[in-house]
C-alpha cells in the first residue's frame, strides 16, 4: 500500500494536512519529535503514528516505514539545508514541502539531477506563495500581452492559528534589505506600509515580506515590477513590528528569530481585538492583447478560521497525484505550474473560503501607499 508520511503532520499545517489526506482515503503515517502528539491524532484520524528526529534518523525511518511521498512541514526554512530533500531522494522517496524560504524554495533545482537519476519528484514552496500565486498567474496570464506589475499580499485574521516557524521566517528578515526583484527599488523587511482594501474585510496595513516568487516571477512571467506583503489584522501589532524593523535597520544587535516564542505568545494577547476573518489579493497590471490597458484584482477570503488550510492545499493535491500515479513529472524544482487554479479552489470547496475577481481599478483598494 502506497502511503505519505508527513514530518510535523500534527503541528499548526501538518495536522491539517494530515486530516484531509485521511479523510480522502489515503494511508497516512503522522511523524513529529512526540510520539504521543502523533498518536494522539493518529487516533482520531485511524492512522499510523511514529515519533523520531528528523535529523538524525530520518534514514532509518525511511526504510522501516516505506512511505512513496514525504511531506516536509518543519519549518522554518529560511536558513534550512537540503538534507531532508536529499534523504527522501536517495531512498526513492518523493519529497514535497511547504517551504517559504526564498533562497531554499528557489535553490531547490540544484537536486534536479539528483531527483531524475532516482526517478522521484521534489517540489519546494508548495503553499500559498509560489503554489497558490502561481496558479492565479498562469489563470490570467493568457490575458495579457505584457504584465507591468503585481502587487499581492496576505493579511491573516489575528484569531487564526499561527505557528512558530511562521513566526520565525518573519523575524528572520525584519529590517534586512531585500534582494532586488523585477525593478530596481531595494526594500527592507516589513516596511514600506500601506493600507490595503479587502472585500468583506475592510482595509488592512501590509509591509514588505520575503518570498520565493520574487526571484521566481520576474523571469517567468516576464514582469517588470513585483511587490509581495504582508499584514496583521490589529493595527498595533502591524506598526510594533515596523518599528522593530526599524530598530533591526538601526543595527539592533538581537536575533530576533531566536526570541520567536515570546513574540507569538504576545501576539495572541490581541486575539480578543481581532477575528478569525483573513484574506490574499493578487492585482496584475498590464496590457492586453490589443495594447490596452488591462488590470484584474483578485481575492480570496477566508472566514471562521479557516485561512491555514489555504497553504495546505499544494501538497494535498500533489500527493494524491502522487498516490495515484497521476502525475509523472520527475526532478526538483519549485511549486510553479503544477496545479491550476481550479484545482486549487476545488480542494477548498468545504470550507468558508471563496474567490473574488473585481473589476475596480487598483486605486479602489490601495487607499494609501506610506514610504515610511
Amino acid at each position: 500500500m502506497r502511503k505519505v508520511l508527513i514530518l510535523g503532520g500534527y503541528g499548526n499545517f501538518g495536522q491539517k494536512i494530515s486530516t484531509r489526506l485521511a479523510k480522502s482515503g489515503i494511508s497516512i503515517i503522522i511523524a513529529g519529535r512526540s510520539k504521543e502528539k502523533a498518536e494522539k491524532l493518529a487516533k482520531q484520524l485511524t492512522a499510523e503514528a511514529t515519533g523520531f528526529n528528523v535529523n538524525k534518523e530520518l534514514n532509518e525511518q525511511l526504510k522501516i516505514l516505506k512511505p512513496s511521498v514525504v511531506i516536509n512541514t518543519c519549518g522554518p526554512f529560511q536558513n534550512a539545508d537540503y538534507a531532508v530533500a536529499k534523504t527522501c531522494i536517495e531512498n526513492k522517496v518523493h519529497y514535497i514541502d511547504l517551504a517559504d524560504g526564498r533562497d531554499f524554495v528557489c535553490g531547490i533545482t540544484a537536486l534536479d539531477a539528483m531527483a531524475k537519476q532516482n526517478d522521484v519528484l521534489v517540489v519546494s514552496g508548495a503553499s500559498t506563495v509560489p503554489g497558490l500565486s502561481s496558479a492565479v498567474l498562469k489563470n490570467f496570464k493568457g490575458e495579457f500581452s505584457i504584465i507591468d506589475s503585481l502587487v499581492y499580499g496576505i493579511t491573516p485574521g489575528q484569531k487564526t492559528p499561527r505557528g512558530l516557524a511562521t513566526t520565525q521566517g518573519v523575524l528572520s528578515y525584519l529590517g534586512k534589505p531585500l534582494k532586488k526583484s523585477g525593478d530596481s527599488k531595494i526594500r527592507y523587511g516589513w516596511q514600506d506600509i500601506y493600507r490595503q482594501g479587502y472585500p468583506e474585510l475592510g482595509n488592512r496595513w501590509m509591509a514588505n515580506c520575503d518570498i520565493p516568487d520574487l526571484d521566481l516571477f520576474p523571469q517567468k512571467y516576464n514582469i517588470k515590477s513585483i511587490r509581495f506583503s504582508a499584514g496583521m489584522e490589529n493595527t498595533f501589532l502591524h506598526f510594533s513590528i515596523w518599528i522593530l524593523s526599524w530598530l533591526k535597520r538601526l543595527g539592533l544587535p538581537i536575533k530576533l528569530e531566536n526570541h520567536a516564542a515570546l513574540f507569538l505568545k504576545l501576539s495572541h494577547l490581541f486575539d480578543k481585538f481581532g477575528t478569525s476573518n483573513g484574506g490574499m489579493h493578487i492585482i496584475i497590471t498590464g496590457k492586453d492583447k490589443q495594447d490596452k490597458p488591462l488590470q484584474k484584482n483578485w481575492f480570496i477570503i477566508a472566514k471562521n478560521n479557516d485561512g491555514p488550510q489555504i497553504p495546505c492545499v499544494p501538497a494535498i493535491i500533489l500527493s494524491k497525484k502522487l498516490i495515484a500515479g497521476e502525475l509523472k513529472a520527475l526532478g526538483a524544482m519549485p511549486c510553479i505550474d503544477l496545479l491550476t487554479l481550479d484545482e486549487y479552489l476545488n480542494e477548498l470547496r468545504d470550507f468558508n473560503i471563496k474567490e473574488e475577481l473585481k473589476k475596480r481599478t487598483l486605486e479602489a483598494y490601495k487607499l494609501s501607499l506610506i514610504h515610511i
